[in-house]
């Protein structure tokens, strides 16, 4: 079989990570910290996907999420999401031409490359509602007419979860359609020193270093990137775990699951990883990517049981009862020592004399 990958030279896939790189750090210039935030918003860029960025007050998502759009350049809508929020102020709604005599469909912010809901468990159901089509589709339909929106298009939307009043939780079918759901931890000493003491002379700010053109060109080298049937099997069987636990051998938090993740799940393990690879300067999907990328793919598509719920059991601890448990491929021989240091836990699969056999990789 012909690897699709091989089409683009090595130079061009240097180019893009040191590309890539460039553009992290422009962001770093800004945002303090948060580097897990920055490059996962950047993966969600270049595989494509929505982001859901949460978070108490004050820790940089909108931040991060506009100097992301001073980076790339393109359109830039930033929505806020309030309780009066209607369907018309997001997607548009027809008005009246007198001039005309006539209906005419005034389109909304949404038409924009990149679309920034700032805290949108905030809009009620009818607004969340009226996203779906959107980030699903990429188009919108109103009164008969539907238009897409621009390309490349991007959701990054941001919550605080610790807010209780005019707060509405998002439905399932939407938190399903964000490839990642990012959590933003408090930075560190070290961190909020710098924040002093960056912040208090002239704010620095960030050059855009890519083009739509370009953000497209590596949209294409993420779909480009070769994904072997064994790293595509890991991912599967992953998800499978979230449905099944029993069945693929995580017993003990069985119990806990109440629903799995859908097959939005695997595909995001895949298109996320290998939107990681690029970044990564690779022309091939690894099953390191795939764990890598994991916590943010799956964590807001597994539904725990009242069971979890009444242990104090979260999402992440049995996530990483999954990603223990479920054994992980070797593919290239170059694995093995990336493999033993950052998935302890992992089985490498080496061919033998039955084709392929397992061993530990710890």
């Amino acid at each position: 079989m012909t690897d699709p990958a091989a089409a683009m030279p090595e130079p061009h896939r240097r180019q893009d990570a040191e590309l890539l790189e460039d553009a992290l750090f422009q962001v770093k210039r800004v945002v303090v910290g948060q580097d897990r935030l920055v490059e996962r918003a950047l993966l969600c860029l270049i595989a494509g996907g929505h982001c859901l960025i949460e978070g108490v007050p004050g820790l940089a998502k909108t931040l991060t999420v506009s100097t992301m759009a001073d980076v790339v350049g393109g359109q830039f809508a930033r929505i806020q999401f309030t309780p009066d929020l209607v369907p018309a102020d997001v997607v548009g709604t027809r008005v009246w031409r007198p001039s005309a005599e006539a209906f005419d469909i005034e389109w909304g912010p949404i038409f924009a490359n990149l679309v920034l809901a700032d805290e949108i468990n905030r809009a009620p159901a009818k607004v969340q509602s009226a996203l779906l089509e959107v980030m699903a589709e990429r188009q919108v339909s109103i009164a008969g007419q539907t238009r897409r929106v621009p390309e490349p298009f991007l959701v990054l939307a941001t919550q605080n979860p610790i807010e209780s009043e005019g707060v509405y939780a998002l439905p399932e079918a939407q938190r399903d359609r964000f490839l990642m759901h990012v959590l933003v931890d408090q930075p560190s000493y070290d961190e909020e020193n710098a924040i002093a003491r960056r912040m208090s002379v002239s704010p620095p700010k960030a050059e855009q270093v890519l083009t739509l053109e370009q953000l497209v060109g590596l949209q294409g080298a993420a779909r480009d990137v070769f994904v072997h049937h064994a790293v595509q099997d890991y991912a599967v069987r992953l998800v499978m775990a979230t449905r099944e636990p029993e069945k693929w051998g995580v017993t003990s938090h069985a119990e806990l699951i109440a629903l799995g993740a859908s097959p939005r799940g695997t595909l995001g393990l895949i298109s996320a990883g290998r939107a990681l690879a690029v970044l990564r300067g690779r022309r091939f999907l690894v099953p390191q990517d795939v764990f890598d990328v994991a916590p943010e793919v799956l964590r807001h598509r597994v539904m725990l049981s009242y069971e979890a719920l009444a242990q104090d059991v979260t999402v992440e601890t049995v996530l990483g009862q999954i990603l223990e448990t479920v054994p992980a491929p070797r593919v290239a021989p170059h694995q093995d020592e990336v493999t033993r240091t950052l998935v302890p836990s992992a089985t490498a699969v080496v061919p033998g004399t039955d084709g392929w056999s397992q061993q530990a990789a710890g």
